[in-house]
C-alpha cells in the first residue's frame, strides 16, 4: 500500500522566485520516493534593486504578490498537503523585507521564513546530497545564489563546517562586492581545505546546473576544472545577445552565468579541487526533504 502526499517548496532568491512540487510516496520496507512534479519559476531580480537602494520597489512587491497568490492557487490545485516558503539574500537585506511577508501574509495566504545563510545551508544539507557523499572522500558544497555563495565541508560522510559569503551573481553584476570579500572567501576556503590531500567539489545553482547540461555530461559524471575554465573563455568571448542567441540561454540566465562561473572556478583553484559533480540539489529540494523528516519526526 503507498502513501501518496504533494509538498511545496517557494524558494525566493536574489535572482528568480521558484514553486517545487515534488509527489512523495512512502513504501512499506522501501525508501521513500521523492518525484518532482512541477517547477515553476518566475524571473524577479529582487537583488538588483536590493542591493543597491536597500529596498524592494513598490513595483516588484506588486510582482511578488501577485506570484504568490498564483503560486497558492497551484499549491490548491495540486493538493499541496504541506509547504514552506523560505526568502534568503534580498529579503533579508530589504528594509521593507518583514512589512511584505505581512502583505502576502494577509493577501495570498502564505507565510514566508526569511532565513540566513547558515539555514540556508542546513536547509540544502538535508537534501539526498548525503547519498552521494562518501566516506573516504572529502567534498567542498558550493551553493551559489544572487546575493550570497554557501559553502560547506563534508568529510567522512558528515558536515565539518559551513559559511556564507556575500559574494552572490547579482551583487557581482552590480559591481557591489568589495575585494575584501573575495579575500576572505579565499581565506577561508584554503583554512579549511588545507588538511585534505584531495578535495572533490559540488556545485549546485541554477547557472551550474545551465552549464551542466550544455555539456552534454551524463548525470553522475563530474566536469573537470579544465572544461569550466575553457567554458568560462567562451562566455566572455560572446556578447549578451549571442550568450542568448548561440547558446539558447534565457536572457535572466545570459548575464549572471559569467559572474556565477566565476565563483565556482575560484572555489576549485582555492581548494584545489579537479572535478565538480553537479547533482541538481538546491534550496527547493531541502524544504521538501526538512518538511518531510519533520513529519516523520512527529510520527515517531
Amino acid at each position: 500500500m503507498l502513501n501518496i502526499e504533494k509538498y511545496g517548496a517557494v524558494d525566493i532568491g536574489s535572482n528568480a522566485i521558484r514553486l517545487l512540487v515534488v509527489t512523495v510516496i512512502e513504501q512499506k520496507g522501501k525508501d521513500t520516493i521523492f518525484k518532482k512534479t512541477s517547477l515553476v519559476r518566475v524571473p524577479i531580480r529582487l537583488g538588483a534593486e536590493v542591493f543597491v537602494d536597500g529596498k524592494i520597489s513598490d513595483k516588484n512587491a506588486v510582482r511578488m504578490l501577485d506570484a504568490m497568490k498564483a503560486f497558492s492557487l497551484l499549491m490548491k490545485t495540486h493538493g499541496i498537503k504541506r509547504y514552506r516558503a523560505c526568502a534568503t539574500s534580498a529579503m533579508r537585506e530589504a528594509s521593507n523585507g518583514s512589512e511584505i511577508v505581512e502583505t502576502i501574509k494577509e493577501k495570498s495566504g502564505i507565510v514566508i521564513d526569511i532565513i540566513d545563510g547558515n539555514d540556508e545551508a542546513a536547509i540544502i544539507a538535508s537534501t539526498d546530497l548525503k547519498t552521494l557523499i562518501e566516506d573516504d572522500k572529502v567534498f567542498l558544497y558550493v551553493d551559489v545564489g544572487g546575493g550570497s555563495t554557501e559553502l560547506t565541508i563534508f568529510a567522512n560522510g558528515k558536515t565539518v563546517t559551513s559559511q556564507s559569503f556575500k559574494i552572490g551573481t547579482v551583487r557581482l553584476l552590480e559591481n557591489l562586492v568589495v575585494e575584501d570579500v573575495w579575500k576572505q572567501m579565499e581565506a577561508w576556503i584554503k583554512q579549511e581545505t588545507k588538511d585534505y590531500k584531495k578535495i572533490l567539489m559540488i556545485g549546485s545553482g541554477g547557472n551550474i546546473n545551465t552549464i551542466f547540461k550544455k555539456s552534454g555530461k551524463k548525470l553522475g559524471k563530474p566536469l573537470s576544472y579544465i572544461y569550466l575554465s575553457s567554458y568560462y573563455k567562451t562566455l566572455k568571448s560572446l556578447t549578451y545577445e549571442e550568450r542568448i542567441t548561440e547558446l539558447d540561454m534565457n536572457p535572466d540566465r545570459a548575464d549572471v552565468v559569467i559572474p556565477a562561473t566565476k565563483i565556482y572556478l575560484s572555489a576549485m583553484k582555492w581548494s584545489k579541487a579537479k572535478s565538480m559533480y553537479v547533482p541538481k540539489i538546491g534550496l527547493s529540494d531541502g524544504i521538501v526533504k526538512s518538511l518531510y523528516n519533520e513529519k516523520i519526526a512527529a510520527e515517531n
